[in-house]
């Protein structure tokens, strides 16, 4: 029994290893792709408004399909690890590129972004959506499942944090021949994400060189179609508000890591004060996960997911106050230490949820569907970020582009209020609205979800 536990533990810290790389590359093009495309290549405003809902327009059709081919495949290394390894290796590749111009300017550079940006996504898409999809092929056991995905987040959590807190350093550090008005040069980008592509192929190879698939259900044989996936999102309607909720969330997370960057440069004055704030929001992060098992305890998965939006909120909340009012970056960093914390237990929560929308699936239509549900992860994380950058670059507007070259005219302290109020303010909205969906339409919880878990349990013996 006791070597069944080992066992199973070091099989989770293994599949986590996998998450550092991952979400290195994800910080990397979440949290400062737009500020070394608006300041380094010096892109127009509205031409990176008009990029990033169409690449989600893509990625629309892209998400989907890959679920579905990654559901129809069979191979002697599994269903999953072969996709995670071929997404992560061309992944890191496209990271690389796509901070890296090599001079160019005019329409060559407008379509050389183009085509990355769009590949990031589709090549994201790839290891993302194979790697999730995983969770439900090591166990059927609710609770297995929730320390997998525990550590994989915890795992997840510190790619993440090694970049929010690591890159603010490293790129002044390897930035050469910064421009006046710059804050890093493009030698300081393109380094960095070599540095983070290098990680990111090395650790999905260790990662899926020990982990193995031992519940897959077998391929359907059943090829793409749209009709298909659309079958999926209108016969489940528990992943409709999945969706709905997660987006909301994942939004306000979204807005806080993407603006970071141009509040600490432009409003705080010093960048480099931001690996701290990083720091306070990783060690969250880290409690976050100590905070979900701990709450379990003592209630529900349901209110552990309440008190962990709540959590979010107040730390914003908090983040306002310390800033605009008392002007303390130090109480602003122990709040987001606050709202990490809610931050972390959310995210485990949520990739638990999916696998319970997979079952709940599995039960009223028949069919599991794991990788085209677990595909919408990665799709309303995109849409989300989609949101954030349109609502970022919106609030930046036409002036910015005169701060960032100096231009006369340029009114500096109005593009900081935008920064302050996208920073500060907006989060906590979306956070509201989040909770309100959740708490008022998702059904997964409680008897409900037992009844589930013992049909679901049922079937995998009948098909024995």
């Amino acid at each position: 029994m006791k070597n069944g536990k080992l066992k199973q533990y070091l099989d989770s810290l293994w599949y986590g290893v996998g998450a550092v790389g991952l979400d290195l590359s994800y910080g990397m093009f979440y949290s400062f792709l737009m500020i070394y495309l608006t300041d380094i290549v010096k892109l127009p405003i509205m031409f990176l408004i008009i990029l990033t809902p169409i690449a989600r327009i893509w990625d629309g059709i892209n998400d989907p399909m890959m679920g579905s081919i990654v559901d129809n495949t069979k191979t002697k290394l599994g269903k999953y690890r072969p996709w995670v390894l071929i997404g992560s290796c061309s992944n890191a590749l496209v990271l690389f590129l796509l901070f890296t111009n090599f001079g160019l300017k005019g329409l060559p550079l407008y379509i050389y972004i183009t085509v990355l940006y769009i590949a990031w996504g589709m090549t994201n898409t790839m290891a993302d959506i194979s790697y999730w999809s995983m969770v439900p092929s090591f166990t059927s056991d609710p609770e297995k499942r929730s320390v997998i995905s525990t550590v994989a987040r915890a795992f997840s959590g510190l790619g993440q944090g090694i970049v929010l807190i690591g890159a603010p350093i490293a790129l002044k550090a390897f930035s050469k021949n910064i421009e006046e008005g710059q804050k890093y040069s493009a030698s300081g980008f393109s380094t960095v994400a070599a540095i983070c592509s290098c990680c990111l192929i090395l650790f999905s190879l260790i990662s899926m060189l020990h982990v193995k698939e031992t519940q897959v259900v077998k391929p359907s044989g059943e090829k793409f179609s749209f009709k298909k996936v659309f079958t999926v999102f209108k016969g489940n309607d528990q992943l409709r508000v999945f969706i709905l909720f997660a987006m909301l969330s994942n939004t306000g997370y979204y807005m806080v890591s993407g603006v970071a960057v141009y509040f600490f440069n432009y409003v705080v004055g010093d960048g480099s004060k931001q690996s701290l704030f990083s720091t306070f929001g990783a060690v969250g992060s880290i409690l976050g996960l100590l905070f979900l098992p701990i709450m379990m305890n003592f209630t529900s998965r349901r209110r552990t997911y309440q008190a962990s939006l709540l959590m979010i909120i107040f730390g914003y909340l908090g983040m306002f106050v310390s800033f605009q009012f008392l002007g303390s970056l130090i109480l602003m960093n122990i709040f987001y230490l606050i709202s990490s914390v809610g931050s972390g237990s959310m995210f485990v929560s949520q990739t638990v949820f999916l696998a319970d929308i997979v079952d709940y699936g599995e039960v009223k239509m028949g069919s599991r569907n794991e990788s085209v549900t677990f595909s919408m992860k990665g799709f309303l994380q995109k849409m989300a970020y989609t949101i954030q950058v349109i609502i970022l670059l919106a609030g930046l507007g036409s002036n910015y582009s005169l701060v960032v070259q100096g231009a006369p005219g340029a009114d500096l302290n109005r593009v900081n209020v935008a920064i302050k109020s996208m920073m500060l303010i907006i989060p906590a909205l979306f956070f509201v609205a989040s909770l309100l969906v959740f708490t008022l339409r998702f059904k997964l919880h409680g008897e409900y979800m037992e009844s589930i878990t013992a049909q679901v349990s049922k079937n995998r013996e009948e098909n024995q």
